[in-house]
């Protein structure tokens, strides 16, 4: 089943997530001064911070940071549910993958598919849901993958 967060009223709490389900959050277009921006500040390699030098690279031709890339995945879920849930923070990433470069003018969605939910034992308000984060470019080709945890907390007693 796909769910696309039309409703951005929709709170989602722990007990909303179900195995196989997955949110589409997006889309988002990268600009050439974006790439440029965050690579001089976070990751100034050739390839991210100079057109001409990054013509001479196997990427023949500017592309953003994987960390960009994964900040605008995150940017594109928090959009797309995450500020309208429970979540209280990950533990951390179990898998990261960069696939395929992310360009200028590329146009990127996120889709979420959960993988896993489990309740919390050491804390019966919390529940956690694994999720695999992938993006993809306008012409559907997979660029980065993030595989995490989260934690949400449950829907209160009434």
């Amino acid at each position: 089943m796909t769910t696309t967060n039309n409703n951005p009223a929709k709170f989602y709490y722990w007990e909303d997530f179900f195995l196989g389900q997955t949110i589409e959050c997006g889309p988002y277009t990268v600009t050439e001064d974006e790439i440029l921006e965050f690579a001089q500040k976070y990751d100034p390699q050739r390839f991210h911070v100079s057109k001409e030098a990054a013509e001479k690279t196997i990427f023949k031709g500017l592309i953003a940071s994987g960390w960009q890339t994964s900040g605008l995945m995150m940017r594109m879920v928090c959009d797309g549910f995450m500020l309208n849930s429970s979540s209280t923070g990950s533990p951390g990433i179990d898998n990261l993958k960069w696939i395929k470069p992310v360009r200028p003018g590329d146009t990127l969605r996120t889709m979420v598919e959960v993988l896993q939910i489990r309740s919390l034992n050491s804390k019966p308000t919390i529940g956690m849901v694994q999720t695999r984060w992938s993006c993809y470019n306008q012409k559907n080709e997979l660029t980065t993958t993030i595989e995490a945890w989260n934690m949400f907390e449950k829907r209160p007693v009434s």
